[in-house]
């Protein structure tokens, strides 16, 4: 290989790393080198010089790459360092400052980390139900898509999609989460009522106190008279969360908003029949 082609390999090498904060001996040694190429009586620098330089960073940080991107020990961000970590072929996870998380399983049916604190930023493209991640709160099921996950030392979070849908699932519960809208997640709860991001604050607001059961009486009010089209989204997680004494209340209102296509009947939404609300949501996910 010539010296011109074993540059080409080392630059395109160094794209596809993730960028990591180096050691400050790194840069000493640059230094050094830099101070030797201007003295008197000293061979210069060459180019090849400066390739076997960024190979021994792309080395460093390789190897972080490939210690954080198989099953082990928990990876832990400082305050200013950031991770990636390659999930498999299907994407990639950023893992934020402050961050504590690790890698459970990598394998090609199931990819999954635990997170016990801090961000991180899923970007996936792969057939459904193939990358997990496990909080306090529970499991974020990812359905091909880009999303954020928060979660802090109390197993309090929120769940952003961005792009596709994600499934948040605890002890039988579940929330669907598609992309535009967020979900709060509780320890002790699991998942939220999703709500879209450009909902009214009061709104959210009266979602957030409706799950956390603070005077749920003026919780619901609120949401069903101010929910819009696309808010069928909250009503239709709604329906299977009210009393039974109120879920005439929001099919009315859903009802007003998006009349439910045929098959389903007033009597089978009100029983919460699983091919009914299945129904009603393939409909209304057009509006969403």
């Amino acid at each position: 290989m010539s010296e011109r082609e074993q540059i080409e390999f080392g630059k395109q090498a160094l794209e596809h790393l993730p960028v990591e904060k180096a050691p400050d001996a790194i840069w000493a040694s640059i230094e050094r080198a830099l101070d030797q190429k201007a003295a008197p009586g000293r061979a210069r620098f060459s180019r090849w010089g400066w390739a076997l330089a960024a190979a021994a960073l792309a080395a460093l940080t390789g190897l972080v790459y490939w210690t954080i991107a198989h099953p082990g020990g928990w990876i832990e961000t400082d305050a200013h360092t950031r991770r990636t970590i390659e999930v498999g072929q299907i994407g990639s996870v950023e893992v934020e400052p402050g961050t504590r998380v690790r890698v459970v399983a990598d394998r090609p049916n199931e990819h999954r980390l635990d997170l016990a604190h801090g961000e991180i930023r899923a970007k996936i493209s792969a057939p459904p139900k193939l990358f997990f991640v496990d909080t306090a709160a529970g499991t974020a099921v990812d359905l091909g898509c880009e999303y954020t996950l928060t979660d802090d030392d109390l197993g309090r979070g929120m769940l952003t999609v961005t792009r596709g849908w994600v499934s948040f699932q605890w002890k039988g519960l579940e929330s669907l989460v598609p992309a535009g809208a967020s979900c709060r997640t509780h320890p002790r709860i699991g998942p939220g009522i999703p709500y879209f991001d450009d909902a009214p604050d009061g709104f959210k607001q009266a979602v957030e106190n409706f799950v956390l059961g603070q005077d749920r009486g003026s919780a619901l009010n609120a949401m069903l008279a101010q929910a819009r089209v696309r808010d069928t989204l909250t009503l239709w997680h709604l329906l299977q969360r009210v009393e039974a004494s109120d879920r005439e209340r929001v099919y009315d209102r859903m009802a007003a908003l998006s009349p439910p296509p045929d098959g389903v009947s007033r009597e089978r939404a009100l029983a919460l029949d699983p091919e009914a609300l299945k129904l009603w949501k393939d409909d209304l996910a057009w509006k969403w």
